[in-house]
C-alpha cells in the first residue's frame, strides 16, 4: 500500500460514514485523500468522504476496511504516508504524516516539497 491508515484512524472513518449513512443516498462512500497548493508552506493535504470516484484520475485502495481515493497526482506527494486519528486532550482529529514533506509550518497544516 501506497499509504498506512492507521487502525484508530480506520475505526473513526468508520463511525463517520455510520453517521452520515444515515443522510445520504449513495451505497459507497470513500475516504478522499489529496494534496492541495495553499497554506504557509505550499502544499496542504486534505481528507474528505466523497462519493464518487473517477477509476481514470484516481487510484482506489482497500485499507484496514476502509475504500481510501487518492488522485494519482496527489499519490506522487503521499507514497509512504501514514494516517492516524488522535483523540486525547492536546489534540483531536485526523493527523497525516507525510515522509516526504522537506518542512512543515508552525501549525503544522501544511508542508514543503
Amino acid at each position: 500500500m501506497p499509504i498506512l491508515l492507521t487502525e484508530k484512524a480506520a475505526d473513526e472513518v468508520k463511525r463517520l460514514l455510520l453517521e452520515q449513512g444515515d443522510c445520504e443516498t449513495s451505497d459507497k462512500m470513500y475516504l478522499r485523500l489529496r494534496v492541495v497548493g495553499g497554506g504557509c508552506s505550499g502544499f496542504q493535504s486534505k481528507l474528505d468522504l466523497d462519493p464518487v470516484a473517477d477509476l481514470k484520475m484516481d487510484e482506489v485502495f482497500e485499507i484496514e476496511g476502509v475504500s481510501v481515493v487518492i488522485d494519482k497526482r496527489s499519490l506522487l506527494y503521499l507514497i509512504g504516508a501514514v494516517v492516524d486519528y488522535h483523540n486525547d486532550l492536546n489534540s483531536r482529529g485526523f493527523h497525516i504524516e507525510n515522509p516526504n514533506a522537506k518542512s512543515t509550518c508552525g501549525c503544522g497544516s501544511s508542508f514543503s516539497m
